[in-house]
């Protein structure tokens, strides 16, 4: 699918690549078969497990009859079969595990992220509004330059427009926008600075610490599943050591009574 948006590639492999799609798609539905017919007449059973429920609405999608631009797109939920590999890696399972288990703790940090975005976009409207409208026009403007600051992506520049007015630092993109050059030097510092520190340091290092303490967890949690297992297999040992000196002495007691 990645080669088929190359034009030169379709103009000489286009009817190739057609005909291995096809095939993929045919073993797909193959497989998809032969695990129904395993069951028998029982073949409802095959969706019990919610693994061949995935890979049947999959292939299902496969098989849709489209014949439009969404059609390649919808051919990429192929791919998501690599998340079968989920159940056969354990290390895997460990990511994917804190990934979700830290997903409603992110959830908090990115809404009093949002938050903090908001307070700072009404604040950068009022105080920069006149001299940049084309970053701080209105506060949607001015939340999607506070977010691009959020990824340290040339806000430097931005800092300097609001530092030493439109005139001096806007460059030709503020020709005819702004309506009154405004520098305000102290403002300007003290607005960025602010918002990196609490924006980038603290909230982003938050996210990272809720993913980090989840793998921690998650690692915890296999660690003592291990020890439980181990504890278990050792049990099953002793028992059955028991059970092998019961048997030999009472194989001994037969033999004593055979002989008398």
């Amino acid at each position: 699918m990645g080669l088929e948006t190359y034009p030169s590639v379709m103009a000489k492999w286009g009817n190739l690549l057609h005909a291995l799609d096809k095939m993929i798609i045919g073993i797909f539905v193959i497989e998809i078969a032969l695990k129904l017919l395993s069951h028998g007449r029982n073949f409802l059973h095959f969706f019990n497990d919610p693994w061949n429920v995935f890979d049947f609405i999959i292939v299902a999608i496969c098989l849709l009859p489209l014949n439009s631009e969404f059609a390649a797109v919808l051919r990429l939920v192929r791919i998501l079969r690599v998340l079968r590999l989920i159940s056969v890696l354990p290390r895997l399972q460990i990511l994917i595990g804190a990934l979700l288990r830290s997903v409603p703790s992110m959830g908090y940090v990115a809404l009093l992220l949002v938050l903090l975005v908001y307070m700072y976009a009404v604040m950068g409207t009022v105080f920069f509004g006149l001299n940049d409208p084309l970053h701080f026009g209105t506060i949607q403007n001015s939340m999607l330059t506070l977010f691009q600051v959020v990824t340290l992506e040339g806000w430097a520049e931005i800092l300097k427009t609001q530092m030493y007015g439109s005139d001096q630092f806007g460059g030709d993109q503020m020709m005819g926008l702004a309506r009154e050059s405004l520098g305000q030097p102290l403002i300007a510092a003290a607005y960025f600075v602010s918002f990196i520190l609490f924006g980038t340091m603290i909230m982003l290092n938050l996210l990272i610490g809720v993913v980090v303490n989840s793998m921690s967890e998650m690692h915890q949690e296999a660690e003592e599943a291990s020890a439980t297992q181990s504890h278990s297999i050792k049990e099953i040992e002793t028992t059955l050591a028991q059970m092998e000196k019961s048997l030999a002495e009472l194989k001994k007691q037969l033999i004593k009574k055979n002989q008398d």
